[in-house]
């Protein structure tokens, strides 16, 4: 099987994770880990597998996923699983109540980057994942990077 992982990061811990992530798959797994910037059209061609990644920014995924993902043909994704991660601030880490609030609201950055991933006609084998960051800049919190590894071994188990 060959999958790729695509990620944006701002502060290294989005990159960190989809390296966590990449590490967690078996052998059976030909595995490529991408910049966001750096993927080539001809790379979603060959691909059984599509993991991508980003940093929640305003309740969204970052500006380059989301291009990333515009830029994607209509139902060219078919055949293809598919599963998303973001970084994010625990909700209970939040301090401010109304960015607790709007958290609530309007969510993180990992079930649009699904969604967005099933228009485009992949098929979605796992529940979008968030990942915690101390705070905005970061760094992780304890255990995420084991729990991305961990959550990969699941992706594989779904495909």
């Amino acid at each position: 099987m060959k999958a790729l992982i695509i990620y944006e990061s701002f502060f290294s811990n989005t990159e960190k994770i989809a390296k966590a992530i990449s590490e967690g798959f078996d052998s059976s797994v030909e595995v490529e880990v991408c910049k966001v910037g750096d993927v080539k059209p001809e790379q979603l061609k060959v691909i059984d597998l599509l993991v991508v990644g980003a940093p929640t920014r305003a309740f969204r995924p970052s500006p380059g996923v989301s291009g990333f993902l515009k830029s994607i043909p209509a139902n060219s994704m078919q055949g293809i699983k598919a599963a998303s991660f973001d970084t994010r601030i625990a909700i209970e880490d939040i301090k401010i109540r109304f960015l607790r609030f709007m958290v609530k609201l309007f969510g993180y950055a990992a079930e649009p980057i699904s969604k967005k991933l099933r228009k485009k006609g992949a098929e979605i084998v796992i529940a979008p994942e968030g990942f915690c960051v101390k705070d905005t800049e970061g760094p992780l919190k304890e255990g995420e990077l084991e729990r991305a590894a961990a959550w990969s071994k699941q992706i594989i188990e779904k495909v």
